[in-house]
């Protein structure tokens, strides 16, 4: 009696090349390749609700060092609950306070910038008298008189936007709801990450896979948590040295350009870069004459921040070549937008740690095959 034996993998193999005329090896590579490309089709169709659980994510991120805080104090418990609840009630009462102490004053400068605003579009609409500038004797002078010159051009387009400004504002509050998604999701990332997380590396066998992957996921978690955290420190530096000076200058709306300067902050490159030019354009059109040392706090702040404190705050996975992160936030910003800016600087780290990990695998792979 005979006994018939599986074929091995390698026969397996020779039979399919023979039949079909294909390398196994190059088919799975296809296959897989194939697999990546449509999953990041999906992902892009439905991008928005992808971007709601990123910022979910970030938001859980930038709460964890409160609630590992709170894990430790709070009396021993099986669950995150407790330590998370004190925390979500911790950033209520610091939102609610800073929005009765500085929310109030934003406000009212705020509406009194929209009641003036008829007032500086006045100044600029064609037609209008105009006081007469005396001929500009500096280089800034003349920057800012080529651009008071281009806005008063395209007044008309201007006040022909604003309609469209209103419903893109009006659709943007239409999504206010995610206000309310977004620390849900965050709450249920805080409350159950880690079970997730070890349910994604029992996917994988014991042995270097999963230990690779569970080196990447450290390193993301440390990366993210880093950068969360130096994001909300520089956003609260820009807002405390902008309200400082130009309240101290005599800037008109100093707390409104402060916070508006303070949120843009989270937007790379191109946030920081929108905030100074609203902050002198609104200098320039309220009368402000100072316009010069405008520029030279922005200028010098500017390169404290991105050379002495952002440094000192951003961990080892977010040492990143500027021409890259510029380069990152444009492609990110035609892809998707906003989001797509906003998201760039940690996806290109994210690929940083990626590469080295896999360079890393791989050379241990080497020296393992060597040493045998």
């Amino acid at each position: 009696m005979t006994v018939r034996r599986r074929p091995t993998a390698a026969v397996s193999h020779a039979i399919i090349k023979a039949m079909l005329g294909l390398d196994p090896r190059a088919a799975r590579y296809t296959w897989t390749a194939a697999v990546v490309l449509l999953l990041l089709v999906v992902i892009y169709l439905i991008r928005e609700t992808v971007f709601v659980f990123i910022l979910a994510l970030l938001f859980a991120y930038l709460l964890s060092p409160l609630v590992d805080f709170l894990d430790r104090v709070l009396p021993t418990s099986r669950t995150r609950t407790p330590a998370l609840v004190f925390a979500y009630l911790i950033l209520v009462g610091v939102l609610v306070v800073a929005g009765i102490a500085l929310g109030t004053r934003v406000v009212e400068q705020a509406n009194a910038l929209l009641a003036r605003l008829p007032e500086l579009m006045g100044k600029v609409v064609p037609g209008t008298p105009v006081p007469a500038v005396p001929p500009p004797q500096t280089v800034l002078s003349t920057i800012f008189a080529n651009i008071q010159a281009q806005v008063r051009q395209h007044a008309n387009d201007i006040i022909t936007y604003l309609p469209k400004a209103g419903l893109q504002a009006l659709s943007i509050a239409g999504n206010l709801i995610f206000v309310v998604v977004v620390p849900i999701l965050s709450f249920f990332f805080l409350k159950d990450g880690r079970i997730m997380r070890q349910q994604v590396l029992e996917f994988l066998d014991e042995g270097p896979r999963r230990d690779l992957l569970a080196d990447i996921a450290r390193d993301v978690n440390f990366l993210l948590v880093q950068y969360m955290r130096a994001l909300l420190i520089l956003s609260m530096a820009t807002f405390t040295f902008f309200s400082i000076y130009l309240a101290v200058t005599g800037v008109p709306y100093a707390l409104l350009l402060s916070a508006f300067a303070a949120v843009l902050e989270f937007i790379p490159v191109v946030g920081p870069l929108t905030a100074a030019v609203v902050i002198l354009v609104l200098a320039a059109f309220s009368g402000y004459p100072h316009l010069l040392w405008i520029a030279i706090f922005l200028g010098v702040y500017r390169v404290f921040q991105d050379y002495v404190l952002a440094p000192r705050l951003m961990s080892a996975g977010m040492e990143l070549h500027p021409l890259l992160v510029i380069f990152g936030v444009f492609a990110g910003g035609e892809i998707g937008g906003i989001p797509g800016t906003f998201l760039s600087v940690p996806v290109l780290a994210l690929v940083r740690i990626l590469y080295h990990r896999l360079e890393k695998a791989r050379h241990a792979s080497e020296l393992a095959r060597a040493r045998r």
